[in-house]
């Protein structure tokens, strides 16, 4: 599946954003890079057609439940959308093994599905092994973050037998799927189920004709981040907004 038109969509978002007085917040501490401010740019939004935030992903913004924003710090431009050719890629042995670890993993699909309590218990568990007090566990914000989108999403379900393991949401973008997130139980930590899901992730892209897996942010030095670059071959956003490949 070809992304066709996406020099249209480019101009049109990029009128958009010239046109714009896109709010900006204020500085606060950097949750990646030690001694550094961050700020970002962002807006929010009901509606987002996939051609649209296909478009948007390329100029690094990102969505967190209906506000769709990017990174704006000054003197600082390490958050980069980084992406994975999927008709390109290759395991690692790493990788291999990890694949090998979840062989008795079950996966399934939804399109935009209802929240439930079960991933809600799941994802809060998750949030309090992984994370400080600075995001909400509560039912609602839980829905806000993950289940009241602007976009068609997909939802991949990780079992075991008949125990949810792990959940991940990704947006459908045309010819791309974004990681929006990926939660899991805490207990099934050993089985690096970030870094499977993102490998049956890209190869249900490459089932499906997709061209690109969007795994978010890469920021070089952040080291919750290095998995990522683990991804071969992958391609990072420039300052530029210019895709450049990186080749291990």
């Amino acid at each position: 599946m070809r992304h066709e038109g996406s020099s249209y969509f480019h101009a049109v978002v990029d009128r958009f954003l010239a046109e714009q007085d896109i709010p900006t917040s204020g500085e606060h501490s950097c949750p990646y890079l030690p001694d550094r401010r961050s700020r970002n740019q962002g807006f929010v939004i009901e509606d987002l057609t996939p051609s649209v935030y296909r478009a948007l992903l390329d100029r690094n913004f990102r969505r967190s439940g209906k506000i769709v924003y990017r990174p704006v710090c000054d003197g600082c431009s390490e958050c980069r959308q980084i992406r994975v050719p999927v008709h390109s890629f290759q395991l690692t042995r790493s990788q291999r093994r990890i694949v090998r670890k979840n062989a008795d993993l079950t996966v399934t699909t939804k399109i935009s599905p209802k929240p439930t309590r079960a991933k809600w218990l799941l994802f809060r568990k998750y949030i309090e092994y992984k994370h400080d007090d600075t995001m909400g566990t509560g039912f609602t914000e839980f829905v806000e973050f993950l289940y009241n989108a602007p976009i068609d999403f997909y939802e991949f379900t990780y079992k075991l037998g008949r125990e949810i393991i792990g959940v991940s949401i990704a947006d459908r973008c045309d010819d791309a799927l974004s990681s929006v997130y990926m939660f899991f139980d805490p207990a099934h930590e050993q089985r690096s189920l970030g870094t499977y899901s993102a490998i049956h992730e890209i190869e249900y892209c490459k089932e499906h004709d997709f061209d690109y897996y969007y795994l978010g942010y890469y920021i070089s030095g952040a080291t919750t981040m290095n998995y990522k670059s683990r991804f071969m071959a992958n391609e990072l956003l420039t300052p530029d907004y210019e895709w450049e490949t990186r080749i291990k």
